[in-house]
């Protein structure tokens, strides 16, 4: 029984009433259709923004590869930050040799705390720049998903939005002819209502 009054409760606007009005109609379409948008766009947006950015890390990771190098200069370990973390990787100059044997020098991105002369490895972009290390597979899979969920809200918070902005039109609307007919009631009766 209690299950069964819950059920007409939520569906009231739905349910043949005398005193059901043609707003309320509208303000259950909109609520229909606003959470329709938000279940079916909202998981929607969030897919395409996941493989989008799936793809992106991908083509990263396609474009950067990885290169024996030394260094050219001593890598010095950044001190402590105040929340106790350190630098574990700065910039230095570094010479490497590509596959067709030319020998090239630049500033790259290497672990601190290692002396001139030291192996390390740098990463190349397609160019035969120096640039970051690509996200790993793992890595990449996490802030892709990250980034899709952070779609999927930010949609369904504008279709929320959205609902929210029209169902306040609606009881303005409401509002506003409540006013009317509460000026023609008292009209009705020979005074004027306050």
């Amino acid at each position: 029984m209690r299950r069964t009054k819950g059920a007409r409760q939520l569906l009231w606007r739905w349910r043949s009433n005398p005193l059901r009005r043609h707003d309320d109609i509208v303000e259950a379409w909109i609520i229909l259709v606003v959470w329709t948008v938000i279940a079916l766009g909202g998981t929607l947006v969030g897919v395409m923004a996941a493989h989008a950015a799936d793809e992106s890390f991908e083509q990263l990771r396609n474009e950067r590869h990885s290169v024996p190098a030394v260094l050219l200069e001593n890598t010095v370990r950044i001190a402590p930050t105040t929340e106790g973390t350190t630098h574990d990787r700065v910039r230095a100059m570094v010479r490497w040799t590509t596959s067709d044997g030319s020998t090239h020098t630049g500033r790259a991105l290497v672990d601190s705390g290692h002396r001139a002369g030291s192996k390390v490895v740098i990463w190349l972009n397609n160019g035969g720049r120096p640039t970051t290390e690509p996200p790993t597979a793992s890595a990449a899979a996490f802030e892709a998903g990250t980034l899709g969920a952070g779609a999927a809200v930010a949609f369904a918070g504008l279709a929320f939005a959205a609902g929210r902005v029209t169902q306040w039109r609606l009881d303005q609307r409401r509002y506003a002819q409540w006013g009317r007919e509460w000026d023609q009631l008292g009209a009705q009766r020979g005074r004027k209502s306050t």
